[in-house]
């Protein structure tokens, strides 16, 4: 009987090996983050040595884009790997007293449920926004573990959602509300995940941080707004919250390091979009450089967004890449890395390994389309990019409303030579114009009678 209890200790041993053997993946999402705003990006103003050194140890993309431009359809991409439109999540989800029931879908199939099913244990820590009911919560939507709130944006101290009354609470762990009253949410944030991350140490873990930071209310450490004291409000502030969430991300990579488990963990960041210009965020604060608009608006500055990923030891460090890509991407991209398997349900994105790998290898889409809210909604907001060519349905441009004209209902540019977006070029272009309207309708159309065959 002894070589046969040999025999299974070296495939149990083997086994346990190989489930080791599988990397971490941490996938960071910041809120509102503006498509500069990292020192390593251009913001000469800003201290980010976080952010900047998990660059550095990897790569960081030049031509990246969020699923949409406001942070609910956004996240919906993100997760599932589709468009938010396929998603079933084109617009915001709105507080529950406005519109019970609402939020991303339950059966679409998630990054978490994905990883999941590949022997992963998955953890939600910070903002969700994709649903209030149980199956549209983090646990809902293959998360083992959850901590965080459920609305688009909370006060750090209070966690209270402060937008219109009656105010509520909005601060729970794993469905359960907890109260937390007077302490600063990023450090909670911090708290949740170095737990996690030293609770998980041994064994293959997914993380989702999805950072509330720099959204308003911008709250930074006092020391931050000291230290950019020289800035002009609303700069000045939400610099300070930048550096206050490069702190923390600081706090997480010294744990991961700590652990050793810095070489077999994925770490990915990007923004959720560009930077807002509401109210609320004194009005900007944020730097797009040359491009034009903001959150909610589908010029550049409102969806090509900061983006990276670090793996030391498995893929190139210190590079750039400029292939176009988008959020969709990191669902296949991160299926293919840790050779699992990806949902059998259609996917919009494109597994970006080989782009990782050789920078000269073309971008894998030929086209990315955007939709924003509904697509029978005729005046809703919509774009597609081929190439350089990119044209826009029905733009918005929230930091110069008034530069819009009825005239510029359809907004063509080409990109390689107007990076601002400044010339519509819709009336000397006309054949451009013709060849990425019909790109669009042929993709909502197709969408549309998917969703109306129940697919």
């Amino acid at each position: 009987m002894r070589p046969l209890y040999f025999l299974l200790f070296i495939l149990f041993y083997s086994a346990l090996h190989t489930l080791k053997a599988q990397p971490n993946v941490i996938l960071i999402l910041t809120d509102d983050q503006g498509t500069l705003d990292m020192h390593c990006y251009g913001s000469q103003d800003l201290h980010t040595p976080h952010m900047d050194a998990l660059a550095a140890s990897g790569l960081r993309f030049t031509q990246f884009y969020a699923a949409a431009a406001v942070c609910s359809p956004s996240r919906a991409g993100l997760l599932t790997g589709k468009t938010p439109l396929r998603a079933g999540l084109p617009g915001n989800v709105p507080i529950p007293e406005k519109q019970p029931g609402a939020g991303m879908p339950s059966s679409q199939v998630t990054m978490a449920e994905m990883m999941k099913a590949a022997g992963y244990t998955t953890a939600h820590i910070g903002k969700w926004h994709l649903g209030h009911d149980a199956d549209k919560q983090p646990n809902g939507q293959g998360f083992d573990y959850s901590f965080g709130h459920l609305v688009g944006c909370i006060d750090n101290y209070s966690h209270f959602f402060y937008w219109s009354g009656p105010n509520k609470h909005d601060l729970w762990r794993n469905g359960e509300e907890v109260y937390r009253p007077g302490e600063y949410f990023p450090d909670l944030m911090v708290e949740e995940v170095n737990h996690f991350l030293e609770e998980n140490q041994r064994q293959p873990f997914f993380l989702y941080w999805a950072i509330n930071v720099p959204h308003y209310p911008y709250q930074g450490y006092e020391k931050w707004l000291a230290h950019y004291q020289q800035l002009e409000t609303p700069r000045k502030e939400y610099a300070a919250f930048i550096s206050t969430m490069d702190e923390k991300i600081g706090a997480v990579m010294h744990q991961l390091d700590s652990l050793g488990l810095r070489e077999n963990t994925i770490v990915i960041f990007q923004s959720d979009h560009g930077h807002s210009c509401e109210e609320r965020a004194f009005y900007g604060g944020g730097n797009a450089g040359p491009y034009r608009g903001a959150k909610f608006s589908l010029f550049e500055g409102g969806i090509r967004v900061p983006a990276l990923i670090s793996w030391p030891g498995h893929i190139p460090q210190g590079e750039t890449r400029d292939q176009m890509a988008v959020s969709m991407d990191w669902m296949p991209t991160i299926a293919e890395l840790c050779q699992i398997d990806l949902p059998a349900s259609p996917l919009d994105g494109k597994s970006l390994q080989s782009v990782l790998l050789d920078k000269d290898v073309p971008s894998p889409h030929e086209a990315i389309y955007w939709q924003m809210g509904e697509a029978t909604d005729p005046e809703s907001q919509w774009a597609v990019r081929v190439g350089d060519w990119k044209l826009i349905g029905h733009p918005n441009d929230p930091v110069q409303p008034d530069r819009l004209t009825e005239a510029d209902s359809l907004f063509l540019v080409n990109l390689s030579q107007d990076i601002g977006e400044e010339n519509n070029l819709a009336r000397t272009q006309p054949a451009q114009l013709a060849r990425l309207k019909q790109l669009y309708d042929t993709w909502v159309n197709a969408l549309l009678e998917e969703e109306k065959a129940g697919k």
